[in-house]
């Protein structure tokens, strides 16, 4: 067990500043250059799917489409299957993308501000709009709700998700609140999952935007580390509370095989897709189908996709287990810091005692560890109370990893105590 660095008295806590000073120190003389600041792969685990990018003989999809040619604008119906069986969606509400979701999701959000949804006109002739942010968040998704010039609105996250209780009466009582963001299962940065009511609550909520979107990023749905989390279903949710086109659902492969080579998908009500084909139908003839392919003959099917993610979730313990339980022995009971354990995704959060993010970055910069920024995970990079910390443990090797924490760590108690002796 740690002290507890909140109770020391004055002269205690300036020899323990002293103290870590010195090992703080000894790390800066390393000249430590490691990089933790995005969940990305590690090259070993890249080096894994190798196998995908071998030369294909075919070049023909199952009904005998020629993927070299244009065309097939929702994409392969293999690939559609593929997503619907993996994911518990209709693949006749799917539509296939290039590698990345995101690019999905900013063409969604460009789309609704120039042509509205299925049923309502362009959002962007309705004046100033606002849309909700369950922060700790997404970065990238903030950026996007930035560049089209939202207010963004901060929601806290519960254990089991949004604080349902504020977005109900935000919603409820202002159009010009547009939609939420959502990250439903193991979210960026905290891991958690969404409840069963919340999602019904998500569903059925009353709002005064008729044309209220639920963009429902499922980044880490089968990225299962401990179990299996099953997450309810967000269509069935709307449907069941009268809303059958409000949910946008997010998915990608770019984790499960290459960032740069990964499927992105998106699902929508039978309107909403229809009325997306029409838009994007004008945007492009049709994405990478022989991307769809080789992804296709790689994975092979859902029981093949549950395969390739047990075998990264082998190689991703580790390094979790590292951050776990390096805080565990360092930080435990010291009153400097709360974290999450996350039983699936990327990413675990730290929260810092307040005002403490920033110095502690910086510090952790400063002796070579350079991490996500502070602020980062709440709209327009501020952090109200300065202490929100992402880790991100899956590119390192095991070995730099644990190095990194070790230092981390300091920096959180020296940030700490400098901040009980007034400092900062």
């Amino acid at each position: 067990m740690n002290l507890n660095c909140t109770t020391l008295a004055k002269e205690e806590l300036e020899a323990l500043r002293v103290k870590l000073q010195a090992e703080y120190d000894k790390f800066a003389d390393m000249k430590l250059d490691l990089n933790m600041a995005r969940g990305k792969p590690a090259p070993e685990l890249l080096d894994r799917n190798t196998a995908l990018l071998t030369d294909m003989d075919k070049w023909c999809a199952a009904d005998g489409t020629d993927c070299r040619n244009y065309g097939v604008l929702e994409g392969l119906p293999e690939m559609r299957s593929f997503f619907g069986d993996a994911l518990g969606i209709d693949p006749e509400r799917i539509i296939i993308g290039g590698n990345a979701s995101l690019t999905l999701m900013y063409d969604a959000m460009a789309r609704l501000m120039m042509f509205g949804t299925s049923k309502s006109s362009a959002w962007a002739k309705e004046g100033k709009l606002k849309f909700l942010c369950p922060s700790p968040g997404y970065d990238r998704h903030f950026a996007i709700t930035e560049e089209f010039g939202f207010e963004m609105i901060t929601i806290e996250m519960n254990s089991d998700g949004p604080d349902m209780d504020t977005v109900e009466k935000l919603v409820a009582s202002d159009p010009a609140i547009k939609g939420i963001w959502c990250v439903p299962l193991y979210s960026n940065p905290q891991g958690i999952c969404y409840s069963d009511e919340v999602v019904a609550r998500l569903g059925k909520m009353k709002t005064a935007a008729p044309d209220f979107r639920i963009f429902w990023d499922n980044a880490y749905g089968v990225h299962h580390l401990y179990g299996k989390t099953k997450l309810a279903d967000i269509f069935a949710a709307c449907e069941a509370g009268g809303n059958p086109d409000r949910a946008y659902y997010f998915f990608s492969t770019s984790k499960i095989t290459f960032p740069g080579g990964g499927v992105s998908m998106m699902a929508a009500s039978a309107d909403e897709r229809a009325f997306i084909l029409k838009h994007m139908g004008i945007q492009t003839i049709g994405h990478d189908k022989l991307n769809q392919l080789r992804t296709l003959r790689f994975l092979k099917d859902a029981k093949g996709l549950e395969a390739q993610m047990e075998r990264l979730a082998v190689e991703l313990r580790p390094k979790f287990e590292i951050v776990a339980n390096t805080l565990e022995r360092e930080l435990a009971g010291s009153g400097l810091a709360t974290w999450t354990a996350p039983k699936g995704g990327y990413f675990v959060a730290l929260d810092t005692m307040d005002n403490c993010a920033k110095e502690t970055l910086r510090l952790a910069k400063a002796a070579g560890v350079t991490m996500t920024g502070a602020g980062a995970t709440f709209p327009g990079k501020c952090d109200p109370r300065d202490r929100n910390i992402r880790i991100a443990p899956t590119y390192p090797d095991c070995k730099e990893l644990q190095l990194a924490m070790d230092l981390f760590c300091v920096c959180v108690k020296l940030a700490g105590v400098k901040k009980l002796l007034g400092e900062i």
